[in-house]
Parts: C-alpha cells; sequence; structure tokens
C-alpha cells in the first residue's frame, strides 16, 4: 500500500491544510482541470478544509463531458446504420443527444455494446465479418494511445469491418484556451495526473512560457492535493509562479515516450468542438491518412454539425467554471443521475454528479 496510504493520512492532511489557512491571504481561484481530481475532491471533503479566500473551480477535465453535442448526435446516427454494431465504454450509453441517447437507441433494437477494453472491440469484430464495427474513441492523451494501439492491432489482424470514430480531446490545447477565456479569472491550476503520466511536464512549456500562472501537477490523493493547492496559493503569495511537478512518482519531465508514439503514428492533431467552448485550433486528434480504412468519419462520410448545446442545460457553463452545479436550473429539479439532461450529470468524472453525490455530504 506504499503511495497510496501516506497520501491518505489524515494527520498530514490536517497539517497541510493548517499551512494553506496560515499563508493564504490574497483571494484566489484555483481550477482542477481533471475529473478525476474533482471527484476526489468532493469524496474527501478538501472544500470544506479550505479558508474562504480561496474556490475552487472545476474544469472541462471530463472527457465525456466535454464532447461536443454534435459528435453525439452524429455517434448516434452512426448507430442507426444497418449492420452496425456500435462498441463504447460505459459512460457515453447514456449521455443525452438532442434527441435521444444511444440507450434509447439501443432499448429500440440497434446493436450498441458496452466493453471494458480495447481488445473486447477487437474481438467483436472479428466475430462479426459481416457487419461494421464502430468503436467510439472519446478522451484525452491518457486513452488516445491505447485507441491507437487497437488500430494499429486491427490492421495487422487485418479486420476490415473495425473502424473508430475518433472524438479525442487534447489537454494543453484546451488550458490555454482557458486562460485566454475573457470571462475567467483563474489564478492557478492543478494540472491532471494520468494525462501528464504520458504527455510529461515539458508538454505544458508552452503554456507557462504564455500565460506565467501557478501549475502544479499533482496525484488524486487527500494529500497530493493539499499539497499542490499549497504550492499554488504560497506562489501567489510570492508573486513567483511557477510550473511545479508535485507528482514525480508519476510523472516526467519527458512523459511516456512509447506511448506519445504510438499516439503520433495513428492521430495528428486537428480542430476540435467542446462543450462550452466551441472550436479550438489544434485541441483534436482525427485517424491519419494512411490509416483512413479504419476511420469512421471518412468510411460513412459523416457530418458533425458545429456546436450546439443542449436547451435549459448549463452543462458548458460548469466545465468552464462559469457557474456551479446548483446554479443551473435544472439542477436536482429536471436533471438527477437517474434522469440526466447533460453529461456533467452523467459521468462519474461529471462535476454535477460528484456534486450530488458527496457535496451535501
Amino acid at each position: 500500500m506504499r503511495f497510496i496510504d501516506e497520501y491518505r493520512a489524515s494527520d498530514l492532511s490536517a497539517y497541510l491544510a493548517e499551512q494553506i489557512a496560515r499563508i493564504s491571504v490574497t483571494p484566489v481561484r484555483i481550477m482542477e482541470v481533471c475529473g478525476s481530481h474533482t471527484v476526489s475532491i468532493f469524496r474527501n471533503g478538501i472544500r470544506a478544509l479550505l479558508p474562504d479566500t480561496i474556490t475552487l473551480l472545476s474544469g472541462p477535465g471530463c472527457p465525456v463531458c466535454v464532447t461536443a453535442q454534435g459528435e453525439i448526435d452524429a455517434m448516434i446516427g452512426l448507430s442507426e446504420i444497418d449492420d452496425v454494431i456500435i462498441v463504447t465504454f460505459g459512460d457515453m450509453l447514456r449521455v443525452p443527444g438532442t434527441s435521444c441517447s444511444l440507450m434509447q437507441v439501443r432499448s429500440e433494437g440497434r446493436d450498441v455494446r458496452v466493453v471494458y477494453s480495447c481488445e473486447d472491440a477487437l474481438s467483436i469484430a472479428d466475430a462479426n465479418p459481416d457487419r461494421r464495427v464502430v468503436f467510439l474513441g472519446i478522451g484525452f492523451e491518457t486513452t488516445a494511445p491505447l485507441i491507437a494501439s487497437t488500430i494499429l492491432s486491427a490492421k495487422q489482424a487485418g479486420l476490415k469491418n473495425f473502424s473508430v470514430f475518433s472524438a479525442h480531446k487534447r489537454v494543453p490545447e484546451v488550458l490555454a484556451a482557458l486562460m485566454a477565456y475573457k470571462d475567467l479569472a483563474i489564478d492557478g491550476l492543478i494540472l491532471p495526473g494520468h494525462v501528464s503520466m504520458v504527455i510529461g511536464k515539458r508538454a505544458y512549456w508552452p503554456l507557462y512560457a504564455e500565460y506565467p500562472r501557478p501549475y502544479v501537477i499533482a496525484g488524486f490523493e487527500p494529500v497530493d492535493i493539499l499539497n499542490a493547492i499549497l504550492l499554488i496559493v504560497g506562489q501567489i503569495e510570492a508573486k513567483a509562479p511557477r510550473l511545479k511537478n508535485a507528482y514525480p512518482r508519476a510523472v516526467s519531465i519527458a512523459g511516456n515516450k512509447r506511448a506519445q508514439e504510438m499516439m503520433a503514428s495513428v492521430f495528428q492533431p486537428s480542430d476540435a468542438n467542446w462543450r462550452g467552448l466551441g472550436r479550438l485550433a489544434g485541441s483534436g486528434l482525427k485517424i491519419r491518412r494512411h490509416l483512413e480504412a479504419f476511420d469512421a468519419e471518412k468510411i460513412f462520410q459523416m457530418h458533425v454539425s458545429e456546436q450546439c448545446e443542449l436547451e435549459g442545460c448549463d452543462c458548458g457553463k460548469v466545465l468552464l467554471g462559469l457557474k456551479t452545479p446548483p446554479e443551473c436550473p435544472l439542477y436536482k429539479k429536471v436533471c438527477t443521475p437517474s434522469y440526466p439532461v447533460g453529461p456533467c450529470m452523467v459521468s462519474s468524472e461529471g462535476t454535477c454528479g460528484a456534486y450530488y453525490r458527496y457535496a451535501e455530504k
């Protein structure tokens, strides 16, 4: 249990909280940009440990939540094509499209299957040679190398009925968009641990150069997060912003080079739509031309509409920290985990879902 128990120690957490309260004078707004951080902050009651000078904002760190509405509608449209099997991870099943969800079309007889690994998707394609299998590629740089490996495995196995709809997103690009956003006042960022394991600390150097703020890469246990907040507050009070890796047990400067190479061999940067932010240059990943035989967007000549939002749902504003979930008029009234209106309530990493499960406890 090394690297777990000591990072959950209540005495050390209490000490860090005391140090934060001792040095925090200037009102600050700190955003965590990872859904796993959001859940950990709520589950461990970290907000309640902080002084009134510190406001924590939850950012666009949930991959299901940031998937644009047009992309979700396109996925549902794929499921309605005869002889197509849609393969996805569980959270996507209940995300509402403009008129329905993948779960609804499955209940109407369409073949939509949930898998727990990329290998399962290949097995489905191999077992159904007369049908076309489309794997929904959702996520950041953490999952993109796994999907890339799956495409290469499909090519090696000669699976001509397998393809991927890539809706992957890139984290450094969205962080730059957040820091440039005029209506946001972010004083520091808690950077994602899982993504940083892949891309490394150096991936954030351009961000720090353009927008010098306190940036801290953090792990996911209470001590990790409180230590990151202490570092950010200390830098703000000293007026000495730095890019700091506070998760060295998992994150290096260069990151995982093998994963980066795998990702680069299959995907290339592309413009992408984000819920709440619209279209951001270079913030997505599309399948390279030499692998177009595995690109569902090309195979099915898909039309993915530009940014649109679900009527009445403030998920986009929640993802930017412009609103908290209780400020959405639908929260807990018509939007609940049992009957979600938007993806922020669906996903296990969604801010609305985290508020619902933990905030009042």
